[in-house]
C-alpha cells in the first residue's frame, strides 16, 4: 500500500509525543492546524503533530463522487452497510503510520491517535487492534466501525488505553444514539471511557478543546 500523505507540524525540538489526527469525509490534513493551535501541552513536553491526509476515492452516498474518504459509505443509517475492505486498508495505512512515528524515536506509548467523524471510525478502528499499546486514543463525533468483530480482532496491547469520546447532541450526520452505543460497546469490553456530549451538531465546539486539553494532560503525563 501507498503510504499515506501527512501534514505536520514539528515542535522543533526532540518530540517527547506524537499526537496523530484523522480528518473526516470530504476534508483534508489541514482542517486541524487551527484545533492543534488551542490545545496548550507544554507540560507535556515538545510534540510532533500528524495530520493525514486520506486517499481519493468515489462516495456512493455522495452520488459516487471523488473525494477523500477514509473509506466509502455505502448507505444510509438506516441500511447501516460497512465498507469492510476500505475500514481495513485505512486501518492498515493508519496503522503504518504509527510504525513510522515508532521508527522516528517516539515510542508508541506517547503516540495519541485521533479523529473526527470518519476519521473517529479510522482511530478506533486501527488503535483498538493495535499490537503496541497507544498513550490514548481520541473520537470525535463518530462511531466504533467493524462493531461485531471489534471483541474477536482487538489486541490485549490497547486494552487498557484510555479513550476520549465526544459527540454532539443535535449532530444529524452520526447521530448521538449512534456515538453513544459505541461508547456502551467499548465499556461492556473493559476499556476505560471518557464520554463528552455537547449542544452542538456535528462540529468541534472550545468546551471539547478544553476538555480534551485535559485529558491529553493526563494521558501524556511523564511515565
Amino acid at each position: 500500500m501507498k503510504p499515506l500523505q501527512t501534514i505536520e507540524v514539528h515542535p522543533g525540538a526532540e518530540p517527547r509525543a506524537s499526537i496523530i489526527i484523522l480528518h473526516g469525509l470530504g476534508a483534508d490534513g489541514t482542517d486541524f492546524l487551527a484545533f492543534a493551535d488551542e490545545l496548550r501541552l507544554g507540560a507535556v513536553g515538545p510534540v510532533r503533530w500528524v495530520f493525514p491526509r486520506a486517499p481519493v476515492r468515489p462516495v456512493t452516498i455522495n452520488g459516487g463522487a471523488a473525494m477523500r474518504a477514509w473509506y466509502d459509505i455505502l448507505g444510509t443509517e438506516a441500511a447501516r452497510r460497512e465498507d469492510d475492505a476500505g475500514l481495513r486498508e485505512s486501518i492498515a495505512l493508519v496503522q503504518q503510520l504509527i510504525a513510522r512515528e515508532v521508527a522516528r524515536g517516539v515510542p508508541a506509548h506517547r503516540i495519541v491517535l485521533g479523529g473526527f467523524s470518519q476519521g473517529c471510525a479510522i482511530t478506533l478502528g486501527a488503535g483498538l487492534r493495535h499490537d503496541q499499546r497507544l498513550a490514548g486514543l481520541v473520537g470525535m463525533s463518530g462511531y466504533v466501525p467493524l462493531a461485531g468483530q471489534l471483541a474477536a480482532e482487538r489486541h490485549e496491547a490497547n486494552r487498557a488505553t484510555p479513550v476520549f469520546l465526544a459527540h454532539g447532541r443535535n449532530d444529524g450526520v452520526i447521530p448521538l444514539a449512534r456515538g453513544s452505543a459505541g461508547r456502551d460497546l467499548l465499556q461492556a469490553q473493559g476499556q476505560p471511557v471518557e464520554w463528552h456530549e455537547y449542544p452542538m451538531e456535528h462540529s468541534v465546539c472550545m468546551e471539547e478543546v478544553q476538555a480534551l486539553q485535559q485529558w491529553l494532560l493526563k494521558v501524556l503525563a511523564d511515565d
